[in-house]
């Protein structure tokens, strides 16, 4: 019943972008920090001036739950290698990581099943 209403707004283009969140402090290790359909886990080693390259950029903490939608994950070894760049190769990295970047089940997705667990 409720694909009705959301038909009905996509086809009067009442859909409207959301805003992007305000810009917050650096987000403590293990924090998710997201873009678009993208999907990073902050890391030790992640310095203000690259979390201010982030907030440029778009990147904002995901500090909602729950979070139903789905994300390209970059995987951690990237993730290093984009700390670890220097700020002029910043850009260069964070492409090549974002072609690596794989969809991961995300928490609490009734549509996932643990590896042990077979459809019958």
């Amino acid at each position: 019943m409720s694909e009705l209403p959301n038909w009905l707004r996509g086809m009067l283009r009442m859909r409207t972008q959301r805003a992007l969140p305000r810009r917050t402090g650096k987000p403590s290790i293990g924090a998710t920090i997201v873009y678009g359909d993208l999907r990073i886990t902050v890391q030790a080693g992640l310095s203000d001036e690259m979390w201010v390259w982030l907030l440029d950029c778009g990147w904002r903490e995901l500090t909602y739950r729950p979070d139903r939608r789905r994300y390209r994950e970059i995987p951690s070894s990237w993730v290093t290698r984009l700390i670890d760049a220097l700020p002029e190769t910043r850009p260069l990295v964070m492409e090549a990581a974002v072609t690596r970047a794989s969809l991961r089940p995300t928490l609490g997705d009734p549509n996932v099943l643990p590896s042990y667990v077979t459809r019958g």
